[in-house]
């Protein structure tokens, strides 16, 4: 009881945090959040996902998308240093791990056009694994939000995560559109393009981890 009493008045005092320059402080965050999650840069990619689904499914898609992110960043946000801790490992680890994972579906993407190992439905399997994670919520994205939490507070931190989990979401309703003026062929085109650079992004962040981890 007394460490949930300790850990619930320090939430309250980091959410009280108010920053001096607090809308400076704001912007910083949610710009840098922003970048790193890259929504329009992932449209493409989700229109490759998502290609062998019907309307219903792609909106389906991105709400679960859009709660899993959201939720992944607000944990991380708040105990994403203890978390990693538990299980002994560093954020650089875990930008090997989301690397590869991310080079892992690059090949997928590359080689069948789409993520094959979703099971039961695959709507909320594909909006959950990779789309949420990793390709919204990667190790950078994870790494921008504990960084904001232990520089700006809580509040600052949350309202970040609101105002790009927001237009992320506005970004990927506008999939339908964007998608029925590509057509098929275009679609299949621009997530193969989109295949070559996550790979390359995933290579990035295996080389960025190893070169900070420490053996």
């Amino acid at each position: 009881m007394l460490e949930i009493s300790i850990t619930s008045i320090f939430l309250v005092n980091e959410f009280l945090r108010f920053p001096n320059d607090f809308v400076n402080e704001l912007t910083k965050s949610t710009i840098a959040l922003f970048v790193v999650i890259d929504p329009v840069g992932n449209v493409p990619v989700f229109i490759g996902l998502t290609s062998k689904m019907d309307k219903n499914q792609r909106k389906s898609t991105s709400k679960i998308a859009i709660i899993t992110a959201a939720s992944l960043l607000a944990i991380f946000a708040v105990g994403g240093t203890q978390i990693l801790a538990i299980f002994g490992i560093n954020i650089h680890s875990f930008m090997i791990a989301g690397g590869i994972l991310l080079f892992i579906l690059s090949m997928e993407l590359l080689t069948h056009g789409s993520w094959r190992f979703a099971t039961g439905d695959t709507a909320q399997d594909t909006g959950a694994v990779p789309l949420a994670f990793p390709l919204l919520v990667g190790p950078g994205a994870i790494t921008s939000v504990i960084i904001s939490f232990e520089s700006s507070g809580l509040l600052v931190t949350i309202l970040s995560i609101a105002i790009v989990i927001g237009v992320t979401y506005l970004t990927l309703l506008l999939v339908e559109p964007i998608y029925r003026i590509l057509g098929r062929r275009g679609s299949m085109i621009i997530s193969r393009v989109m295949a070559i650079l996550i790979a390359a992004i995933g290579i990035q962040y295996i080389f960025q981890g190893l070169s900070n981890l420490k053996l």
